[in-house]
């Protein structure tokens, strides 16, 4: 049964993946199955039609990745002023 305190139940959860993570004794493999995926999403995105050859799409999508990493930490950058402005204001 899950634990009623949403901050308890997110604190087990923690623990729980951590001791799952140690008890992993190859780590790629359990993500093996997520990066591939992963990346064939980034492909999907960059060729829908599959016209690009094989490098070229795999090219694309690692551009189409850097791109979006790159935007989620201008996000961050941004959300971080936000809120030492506000703090600043306070």
């Amino acid at each position: 049964m899950a634990h009623p305190d949403p901050k308890r139940r997110k604190e087990i959860a923690r623990r729980a993946a951590h001791i799952s993570w140690a008890r992993t004794p190859i780590r790629a493999e359990r993500l093996a199955a997520a990066n591939t995926a992963r990346e064939a999403s980034y492909e999907r995105d960059v060729d829908p039609d599959g016209v690009m050859s094989e490098e070229d799409r795999r090219k694309a999508a690692r551009n189409d990745r850097t791109a979006f990493y790159l935007e989620l930490s201008r996000l961050g950058v941004e959300a971080r002023r936000r809120k030492r402005a506000e703090e600043d204001a306070a």
